[in-house]
């Protein structure tokens, strides 16, 4: 049976979501070049690296952006399971711009502040701090309004963490919140001792948080892009469907893998009863298909090897390899 290629519509999630990165976005541009100015002014290796750390943000918000653009396109001839992991794509391409412009400029910025020292004048500290501090301001309402999202959509890794968009920006924000508060003690503390070694250690410790994060969400992202399993409960849900089936004996093996937010690759090889006439398997198989397409709606792509347990059975004793009457595969449970 022909597979039917269905559009995939922007949801309402989706729409929330691109609201909470356009407010990530305009809240990073902003506080980017304050930042920027303050650490020209001031010479604050910590407002520096702090400067870098949402010019990486505001990039990565720009993938996101495209992310959500570009995953619900509808399935084609080149990708026929649809484009939902696009997400994950640049879910990891974030990852890789917290790493390179965030990380390894913030250690760049601490080994300099070390090295080289950094002088700054009383109205620098001045600058630099109330540029924290309303950066602080910025970025904790960013951060309130996703994880607003985040319980809206059920929270946790199992709910609203489930979008790789959504839990980006979360992520994003949340080392944003600690960066800040690592720059304003490094400051603090250097204007007060006049050393700047805790200037530089506030660098070094931004570096650190943003490569972790970095790390966390790039084995996330890498994990999704090479085929990772749904969890547990969802395949414990398509599961109980196949048991629940009157037709089927026995679910030899039920493989999965997460081709998309709200999407899933379901292909599982199923022992029917004895008894069952070869001519109705192929109507059995179709209305399987379709009850678990109903009552899990996730799994959009059902592909089901049936095979006959009698047969299957006879076909062992007699040492041969027995052949499955249907194998069909189809999508949405059309």
């Amino acid at each position: 049976m022909a597979k039917e290629s269905t559009q995939q519509q922007p949801n309402e999630s989706d729409s929330r979501t691109r609201v909470t990165v356009l407010v990530a976005l305009g809240a990073n541009l902003l506080i980017a070049v304050a930042k920027a100015v303050g650490g020209l002014i001031s010479g604050s290796p910590a407002l520096l690296s702090e400067a870098a750390h949402s010019v990486a943000d505001s990039l990565n918000e720009v993938f996101l952006l495209a992310a959500l653009r570009r995953s619900r396109r509808p399935a084609d001839r080149r990708h026929p399971f649809g484009y939902g992991k696009e997400r994950f794509f640049w879910s990891l391409l974030a990852a890789v711009g917290i790493f390179v412009m965030g990380g390894c400029f913030s250690f760049f910025q601490g080994f300099e502040a070390l090295k080289n020292g950094a002088e700054e004048s009383f109205g620098g500290y001045v600058t630099g701090l109330v540029v924290l501090g309303v950066a602080l301001l910025a970025e904790g309402a960013s951060l309130l309004r996703a994880l607003h999202q985040v319980r809206k959509q059920g929270g946790g890794s199992g709910g609203g963490l489930r979008d790789p968009a959504l839990r980006t920006v979360v992520a994003e924000d949340g080392t944003a919140v600690l960066g800040v508060s690592f720059a304003i003690v490094g400051m603090v503390l250097h204007m007060v001792t006049g050393q700047v070694v805790y200037e530089a250690s506030a660098s070094l410790a931004i570096g650190a948080l943003l490569v972790y994060v970095a790390y966390w969400l790039g084995r996330d992202a890498r994990a999704q892009l090479i085929g990772e399993a749904a969890d547990e409960e969802l395949s414990g849900r398509i599961r109980a469907v196949l048991d629940a089936q009157p037709e089927i004996d026995s679910v030899e093996a039920l493989l999965t893998m997460k081709m998309g937010l709200d999407s899933t690759l379901v292909a599982a090889r199923i022992d029917l009863v004895p008894g069952l006439d070869s001519e109705v398997v192929e109507d059995v198989a179709v209305r399987i298909k379709r009850s678990v397409a109903h009552l899990v709606p996730e799994a959009d792509q059902i592909f089901l090897d049936v095979t006959d347990a009698s047969t299957a059975r006879a076909a062992a004793r007699e040492g041969r390899a027995a052949e499955s009457p249907a194998a069909t595969g189809e999508r949405g449970g059309a």
